[in-house]
């Protein structure tokens, strides 16, 4: 349900600049609630029923506050121009606008943007407002966003859940470890061991991509397109963002939990081959980066990694950003002084990393991308929170910082141990990025392919042209069935030349 109201105050009325007065309707809140409370502002051109953010920091507007305890039926006064992106609400132009407030119980909005459990409000349009001087604009919290169904074992998928206690240990308190198994069609009627594919999703996914995509993968297995594996979709999933399987003082030993614990347990529970030349890795994005950094990391268990459009695999290029040791580059500005551009589609810049990183600060404090890096990489700061890389209001980089990210730079490991790294990867790593990703990931994945084309690897990287990060998998001449299929060829091949030996 939406509501319009046509504001025509006049010259004697009592105003201010925007505020707004939000009720908690104790129908979706009978003992009160707690978290961020986030109000959304956008022009009303477009009926909406539901206001987010979007992909492009500002198309929306966003004020946020932390509330410790909204009491049912109460209500809150709401000042947007305190935490406010990309600027005070008091500060847009007169108009007519659209607001609607949503409060965040679990902070998992710079993650996942509106999730299950998220309560909120109709979207209410107002006319004729002047955000500078007007009255308040009430907004009623009655609605709840449905939890998402939880996934249910088929034939052909499997949940698996595995409580760590490596990770458990750290925490403080359980911490389970989830994946989506895809089970070869004729697993059942079989007694044979399968090679195995770890997938990774990307930032914002899960393990429940297991059930979206199990069901093609069965039949293009049941129609010889693709070679029988057993295909598990890891969860790398946190409260932080994406723990990319990487062990952090922040996050905890990812890494060593899944090779050492949950790998095992699958191994056990499901007939898998337990050698490392049976076991692959493939990921995008994040699972790029996730992917390649466990096949360095761990050689001895994975047989190859196939990993596309990764997170910066160079810190030399992080997005653009020049973050190793001694660079004084500014995160916010490139040389000539601009604004460093973050995204950008179809050849056209369109937003900025500072843009991501203000917009950001204001939908959580953590849980977002970049925030995401930090808790994987950084050191463990005041508070017990991750130490941040830049200083969000100048872009200035932190040098400790600095420093202490060199342990995730992939090149940089790669380079230093590659004396006795080198011979373990041969054959398993397997990069493709696009020439025109979104993100401009492309950079440090052209300079990481150097480095390897450097020591006779000219085999292992293909920047592919014209592709960017969302088109990458479509068929193109090295790959005329698509990207998927070519990987799964490889893995393919690899796992039967190992037979031979």
């Amino acid at each position: 349900m939406r509501f319009v109201l046509a504001v025509c105050f006049s010259v004697f009325a009592a105003a201010a600049p925007l505020r707004f007065e939000i009720k908690l309707d104790p129908s979706v809140a009978p003992h009160g609630a707690s978290g961020r409370l986030l109000v959304f502002l956008a022009d009303a051109k477009t009926p909406r029923e539901v206001l987010s953010g979007g992909f492009v920091p500002g198309e929306t507007w966003i004020a946020a506050k932390e509330v410790e305890y909204f009491a049912s039926g109460s209500t809150i006064v709401f000042d947007a121009d305190q935490t406010a992106y990309p600027r005070p609400f008091s500060q847009a132009a007169p108009g007519d606008y659209e607001f609607m407030a949503l409060l965040d119980p679990d902070h998992s909005y710079a993650r996942s943007a509106q999730d299950g459990g998220d309560l909120y409000s109709a979207v209410v349009t107002v006319r004729g407002i002047n955000p500078a001087d007007t009255a308040s604009v009430k907004l009623l919290i009655d609605k709840l966003t449905p939890m998402r169904p939880q996934p249910v074992d088929t034939d052909s998928v499997k949940l698996v859940e595995f409580v760590s206690p490596m990770l458990s240990k750290f925490w403080g308190r359980p911490i389970t470890m989830c994946a989506g198994v895809v089970l070869a069609p004729d697993y059942a009627a079989s007694s044979k061991k399968y090679p195995t594919v770890y997938n990774v999703h990307g930032f914002g996914g899960d393990h429940t991509h297991a059930w979206r995509v199990g069901p093609a993968i069965s039949k293009a297995i049941t129609e010889g397109q693709r070679f029988p594996m057993v295909h598990i979709f890891l969860d790398a999933s946190f409260s932080t963002g994406h723990h990319v399987f990487a062990d952090s003082v922040n996050n905890g030993p990812w890494g060593r939990a899944l090779t050492e614990e949950f790998i095992p347990h699958l191994e056990k529970q499901f007939r898998l081959i337990p050698r490392t030349s049976a076991r692959f890795l493939t990921g995008h994005s994040s699972g790029g980066w996730s992917t390649m950094w466990l096949e360095v990391n761990y050689p001895d268990v994975f047989g190859g990694t196939w990993s596309t459009s990764p997170d910066p695999v160079d810190l030399h290029s992080f997005t653009g950003i020049d973050v190793t040791a001694g660079s004084t580059q500014n995160a916010y500005r490139n040389k000539a002084g601009g604004p460093l551009n973050l995204v950008r589609m179809n050849g056209k810049e369109i937003a900025s990393f500072e843009q991501f990183a203000r917009a950001e600060e204001v939908q959580g404090e953590f849980g977002g991308q970049i925030a995401s890096f930090e808790w994987v990489w950084s050191p463990k700061g005041a508070g017990g929170r991750p130490m941040k890389m830049f200083n969000r209001e100048t872009g200035e980089q932190d040098p400790f910082v600095q420093k202490a990210w060199e342990k995730y730079d992939i090149r940089r490991i790669v380079e230093t141990n590659w004396p006795t790294l080198g011979p373990k990867l041969l054959g398993k790593v397997h990069l493709v990025v696009g020439s025109e990703d979104t993100f401009h990931l492309e950079e440090a994945a052209i300079m990481f392919c150097g480095f390897l084309k450097s020591k006779g690897r000219e085999d292992a990287c293909e920047v592919v042209p014209g592709r960017d990060h969302m088109n990458l998998y479509q068929k193109y001449k090295t790959y005329p069935d698509g990207l998927e299929i070519r990987i799964d060829h490889e893995m393919r091949e690899s796992f039967e030349k190992s037979q031979k030996r």
